[in-house]
């Protein structure tokens, strides 16, 4: 690491104040900081809200995410190759010859077959996903002078694992282009943003092109072929058709179609906990969300309806089905879209847990609901603070007049 360490040091004079490539300097900052660590912290937004700095903060987020890529990768392939073994079929395409280049050999039961499958339909869309995004970034950074920070990380790695595997690269690049661009650059950059700038990309996507991220034929990565996710036979006929295709324990570990990185509840449960035991992820966000989770789905089970196959669904079946573990974990704690007083937390994750079942329940012709969940409780974020604030304010001065 010495060498590029003196390469670096060597490189800056161009890139410094008067140098040649001073407009540049933003990917050269890029570069230093996340190779090495930089002899100072920034003071701004979002460090008001956490005390670790950018650069730990988000590596601690991805390295929490390294269950849900494997599980993104290795359910992609398991879904397609036990297709194959039992109505057969074929991977085509050049995912087809690379795989064949490969060894491989399609056999459901095989980490490696699995693996190299779903990898050939993730690892592309992360690489756009990043590729694209990244150069947003910069290109803002340059124009604005700004420092280019590892904010995008997180995006970077969420936005991929929201998507379903068969998403042509081009709206993979659309819609990474919206989230970072319409979320988060135009209103000042990392800190400033009040939406998830990966969930903005994706109902961009889901309500400009709803064919290629909706419906039964997207969740698996092999062409023509058509599956329902569960959430979708449960909205056509309840908990029995749930149970016809698919076990709880499956749903649990993630062996169902869905969204690449959402599938697995135990790879979400991982993450939760290292982001709880470090400090970035609040569990009062995801504690009043799962609560709300509970109590309005059993609410719907009690009410019942002889219409609405949904209100069989029960909390239990509710928690391993779609994104909504993972959005829970993973976009709802967002430091910065989300809420950031203690108080604040409880009802922001209660509202976005609310919301979430009564999309699902109430309006079946949308079964998954959490997406436009956290994105409705992003926006009330603010007011939330501000009324938590001004509750604390009114109680004080009553203190103090007292």
């Amino acid at each position: 690491m010495k060498p590029l360490r003196n390469l670096l040091d060597k490189l800056h004079p161009l890139f410094a104040e008067g140098g040649k490539l001073q407009k540049l300097y933003p990917l050269y900052e890029a570069i230093d900081t996340f190779t090495y660590t930089p002899g100072e912290v920034t003071d701004g937004a979002p460090h008001v809200r956490d005390a670790m700095d950018l650069k730990r903060v988000m590596i601690t987020v991805v390295l929490a995410l390294v269950p849900c890529f494997f599980m993104a990768m290795w359910n992609t392939g398991y879904q397609a190759n036990s297709i194959m073994q039992v109505n057969g079929g074929s991977v085509e395409g050049w995912r087809g010859l690379l795989l064949e280049l490969l060894g491989y050999g399609g056999n459901p039961n095989s980490l490696v077959d699995n693996l190299l499958l779903g990898a050939a339909w993730f690892v592309p869309i992360y690489l756009v996903t990043n590729i694209v995004g990244g150069l947003w970034e910069a290109l803002f950074c340059i124009v604005r002078r700004h420092e280019l920070n590892e904010g995008f990380l997180v995006t970077g790695s969420l936005f991929p694992l929201i998507c379903p595997p068969t998403l042509p690269l081009w709206q993979v690049a659309l819609g990474i282009s919206f989230g970072v661009v319409i979320g988060k650059e135009i209103f000042g950059g990392t800190g400033k943003n009040f939406l998830n700038p990966a969930l903005t990309g994706r109902a961009f996507l889901f309500f400009a092109y709803p064919a290629q991220i909706s419906g039964d034929k997207v969740w698996t990565a092999l062409d023509g072929v058509s599956r329902a996710t569960p959430l979708s036979h449960a909205a056509e006929g309840g908990v029995q058709a749930v149970i016809g295709v698919t076990s709880w324990f499956d749903a649990f570990f993630g062996l169902i179609p869905g969204s690449m990185g959402e599938t697995s509840t135990l790879a979400c449960l991982f993450g939760a906990a290292v982001l709880i035991l470090s400090g970035i992820g609040s569990w009062r966000i995801m504690s009043s969300g799962l609560v709300s989770v509970v109590a309005i789905s059993l609410m719907f089970n009690l009410i019942g309806s002889s219409t609405n196959p949904m209100f069989e669904l029960g909390p239990h079946w509710h928690l391993v089905l779609g994104g909504l573990t993972f959005g829970l974990v993973f976009m709802a704690t967002d430091p910065v879209s989300g809420a950031m007083t203690e108080e604040g937390q409880w009802v922001y994750g209660f509202l976005i847990g609310t919301m979430c079942i009564l999309i699902r329940v109430v309006n079946p012709a949308f079964p998954e609901g959490m997406m436009l969940a956290i994105l409705f409780g992003n926006v009330f974020a603010p007011l939330i603070d501000q009324l938590v604030l001004k509750f604390h304010i009114k109680r004080r001065l009553r203190h103090v007049q007292g």
